[in-house]
């Protein structure tokens, strides 16, 4: 029994001591501290203190306006004409869009694009707090793409309206709308170019702020906003490219002033002398003198008068083919965009002012917009 206990002794010394460093144990010295290495350094520290975050003014522009940002639904009724004739199913279909718009009055007032709310039957409002309106179309203006829309409510939430005009390539563009039924997306980047005139397609009576504003279909009749808050532009086109896209946005400004005719008579006016127009460049020149001797053009760039519509208040103001138009109503103009916005920006009946260059001679006629004729 004593020889036991001796081996169960001895297993527990061993033990004990093959946890400790013998050498050390055997001459009363303290255990070695084990070195550790340090990490390399991969970084240094800035000098200077971190910035702090400041004043978001993207963030503070969309809470200024993005409640007043609307999304609008539509119904209209569709025509089939193989399905009352062949059976093809239903004689009318229902037909369901989607777009944009903004309140500009807290009285219910919106605006938005024309092409949103075309021929539609029904048009819902909801806003983003989720409130939902029946809206009744005021009326739209299919040459600007603006339309109006009212709702009855009072008290909603108003975007406010900025200038237009001085507006300047590298300003912020900051745009709100439902693109693909995502409501109240956010997208933002700077001004590209004012004043496009050939955006979207020839004759156009706008001039167009280009962007690189991620616009996307939904966010039509949407507001384009400023560093200020101030909505600037309509979001309205875009034109797809390979690896880009570019957004277009009808100036505010205009977009206005269609709105407050729409709100007075229910449609836009938009005048209309009846001149056909071409940009004159010296080689068109030199070959116009050269081809023809019903006149001779200077060698100049310049607004050339191609055709007078008979019967037009520029046949009546005896505008005539080769006269060269320099000036609109107190505006110099340079292509025939220039010429259109500035009689567009006359009033129907109203005299106007055209300064003209003719056989070497200048001359100022005064001309009576009419109303543009309609299409049916």
């Amino acid at each position: 029994m004593q020889r036991s206990l001796n081996w169960i002794a001895l297993v527990l010394i061993g033990s004990t001591v093959t946890g400790c460093d013998l050498a050390n144990l055997s001459l009363g010295r303290k255990p070695r501290e084990t070195t550790v290495t340090p990490p390399p350094v991969v970084s240094d520290q800035p000098r200077t203190a971190p910035l702090q975050p400041g004043d978001n003014v993207i963030v503070k522009a969309v809470n200024r306006v993005g409640p007043a940002v609307v999304r609008i639904d539509t119904v209209k009724q569709v025509n089939n004409p193989l399905g009352g004739i062949f059976g093809l199913g239903p004689s009318t279909s229902r037909q369901q869009g989607q777009g944009s718009g903004f309140i500009t009055r807290a009285n219910g007032l919106i605006f938005t694009n024309e092409h949103v709310v075309r021929g539609a039957d029904q048009v819902k409002v909801t806003l983003p707090d989720g409130r939902s309106f029946n809206g009744k179309v005021l009326g739209g203006d299919p040459l600007t793409d603006v339309a109006v829309v009212k709702v009855v409510a009072d008290n909603l939430p108003v975007a406010a309206l900025g200038d237009s005009n001085g507006l300047q390539p590298g300003e912020w563009a900051i745009a709100i709308g439902n693109p693909f039924g995502l409501n109240n997306t956010v997208t933002a980047g700077i001004i590209s170019a004012v004043g496009r005139t050939n955006a979207i397609g020839d004759g156009q009576r706008v001039p167009y702020i280009q962007t690189d504003a991620a616009v996307n279909p939904g966010n039509s009749g949407g507001p384009l906003i400023n560093a200020a808050g101030q909505v600037v532009g309509m979001n309205t086109a875009i034109r797809q490219a390979p690896g880009a896209g570019l957004s277009f946005a009808v100036p505010i400004n205009l977009a206005k002033r269609i709105a407050q005719q729409i709100v007075s008579t229910g449609q836009a006016s938009h005048p209309f002398i009846g001149v056909e127009l071409r940009s004159l460049t010296p080689q068109l020149a030199r070959e116009i003198n050269a081809t023809t001797t019903q006149c001779r053009v200077p060698e100049v760039n310049g607004v050339l008068v191609v055709n007078v519509v008979p019967n037009t208040p520029a046949s009546e103001a005896e505008i005539r083919q080769c006269d060269l138009i320099t000036n609109v109503n107190g505006t110099d103009v340079n292509n025939p965009s220039d010429v259109q916005l500035a009689v567009d920006r006359g009033q129907v009946g109203q005299p106007m002012p055209i300064t003209i260059e003719r056989d070497g001679s200048t001359e100022v006629l005064s001309v009576r917009p009419r109303e543009m004729p309609r299409r049916g």
